[in-house]
């Protein structure tokens, strides 16, 4: 008898299916926003600035962003190396999108509506 046959992975149809999955990677928005906010800096900087990443997860999204064209990467061949992180044109695009959803944030947030953790509380203290 022949092992069974395992399904073949079918591609998805939805063109935003693979930026979703890119952008919804554990700090990789934060990154993304630190750096469109704050200008280019250096990877002490950047993982300062992003408060509880590893370095070792700060550097794999890096990488990620960079391969995928939202990131850049200079290398300065001094003593130290300097490296220096930045948004590419490719990230003021999706920039737009993030400043929406940030005043939408905003204004949930006037209303008295917090969203974090997974879940939407009233904060009227029904976060229980």
């Amino acid at each position: 008898m022949s092992p069974p046959r395992r399904a073949a992975k079918i591609p998805s149809l939805c063109t935003i299916g693979g930026l979703l999955e890119l952008l919804t990677r554990p700090w990789t928005l934060h990154i993304l926003w630190v750096l469109s906010h704050n200008g280019e800096m250096r990877f002490g900087v950047l993982r300062r600035q992003v408060e509880g990443i590893s370095a070792r997860v700060l550097t794999e999204r890096l990488r990620k962003l960079e391969s995928t064209g939202f990131v850049f990467r200079h290398y300065e061949q001094t003593i130290p190396p300097a490296v220096t992180y930045g948004i590419t044109d490719r990230m003021k695009d999706i920039e737009k999108v993030l400043a929406q959803l940030e005043e939408l944030s905003r204004k949930w947030h006037s209303d008295g509506t917090t969203v974090g953790a997974g879940r939407e509380t009233a904060a009227t203290g029904a976060d229980a």
